[in-house]
């Protein structure tokens, strides 16, 4: 059985600070486990209701399916829940030809989702300003099904890093160019900003060259994108090309 101060370590990791203060973070499901198992993130602890992980038994611990609801935030618990240790803090920069730069994204799905879209298009590395959403939330671990394990995430003072890059910096704007009619260039970086105000002011004077993904719906009255929504569609035209 699990006892009353696991169950609130692993509920208090729904919180930064003390996902911080523990150096650990939530993953659940068999899939997600399993690719972080076979990445170089460290298993603290795993939690099951069956044996189908094969780890050291001193890492595991077999509990009920009431037990799992207890730690559980999914509406329906899957199997498996798993402590990890978050790596130390990682503002490096990998040397790539293409990026993906986020401006301040708030929404957990959203991060988790840009995540997985980076994995699929081969995108290694994504460059997060330090007001993004934390990549460790559990939220954002689940929508990424296991692509956190494969794309290096550096939280940095994204105007000095973008500052100092040769790399060409693509901003993502209402106004910009129509992204089917632009010649993109084969290296840079893609800039993304926050829900509801877009890319900031700051990092907007940056940018090297503006892009905008048309309207072609006659109401027109469709304000704009989801973020990670954009984010696949500009992938796919930077690849495209």
């Amino acid at each position: 059985m699990l006892s009353k101060n696991q169950i609130k370590l692993i509920n208090s990791l729904s919180q930064k600070k003390y996902r911080n203060k523990y150096n650990l973070f939530v993953a659940e499901g068999i899939k997600v486990i399993k690719e972080l198992l076979n990445s170089n993130y460290e298993l603290e602890l795993l939690y099951s209701t069956t044996d189908v992980f094969y780890v050291p038994t001193e890492k595991l611990q077999l509990i009920t399916e009431a037990d799992l609801k207890k730690i559980s935030k999914l509406a329906t618990p899957q199997i498996a829940l798993a402590l990890f240790k978050i790596p130390e803090k990682n503002d490096t920069v990998k040397a790539v030809d293409f990026a993906v730069a986020l401006d301040g994204v708030r929404d957990p799905g959203n991060l988790g989702t840009i995540i997985r879209l980076c994995d699929w298009f081969g995108v290694r590395q994504i460059l997060c300003s330090n007001d993004t959403v934390d990549c460790y939330n559990e939220k954002v671990v689940q929508a990424t099904m296991g692509s956190l394990a494969r794309v290096n995430m550096a939280y940095t003072d994204l105007y000095e890093t973008l500052k100092n890059t040769d790399l060409p910096l693509l901003g993502t704007f209402m106004d910009g160019e129509n992204v089917y009619k632009t010649q993109l260039p084969s290296s840079g970086i893609l800039i993304l900003g926050n829900e509801a105000n877009g890319i900031s002011p700051t990092i907007e004077s940056l940018a090297s060259q503006k892009i905008s993904i048309p309207q072609f719906g006659e109401n027109q009255s469709t304000e704009s994108l989801n973020v990670a929504t954009a984010t696949a569609i500009l992938l796919s035209e930077w690849r495209r090309g």
